[in-house]
């Protein structure tokens, strides 16, 4: 869900402020898979790990904190809801891979934009 919301607030411009890596402000890098091509190999090598580090950081926590949030929020514990929150998530994985794939095929991740006549300028 998070990697979609990143594709849009990117491509609309919203960039930090100061720089990426030495000389590389944020302001010069492009949106979605090139990115990876602007960024130093190190830089992506640090991505990668600091991702891996939290997924290893959060599955020593996953069962308490579920348990945590079964008994602090009942309610939010349903099968149900879980479900629900699960086919959010793969309907998320989803939108990001239609990004990824559009993006590689002709440079136009929003290509329904397109197809509606507003088209989206992406990486020009």
């Amino acid at each position: 869900m998070l990697a979609v919301l990143g594709h849009l607030v990117t491509t609309a411009g919203a960039r930090w402020p100061g720089d990426i890596a030495f000389g590389l402000p944020f302001s010069e890098m492009k949106t979605g898979l090139a990115a990876l091509d602007t960024i130093p190999t190190g830089g992506v090598y640090q991505i990668i790990c600091f991702i891996g580090l939290g997924e290893l950081g959060f599955s020593t926590i996953q069962e308490d904190l579920e348990d945590f949030c079964a008994s602090k929020f009942p309610s939010l514990a349903t099968e149900k809801r879980m479900a629900v929150e699960l086919n959010n998530g793969r309907a998320a994985q989803m939108g990001i891979l239609a990004l990824m794939v559009h993006e590689k095929l002709n440079n136009d991740p929003y290509v329904i934009n397109s197809l509606l006549g507003s088209p989206v300028p992406f990486n020009v």
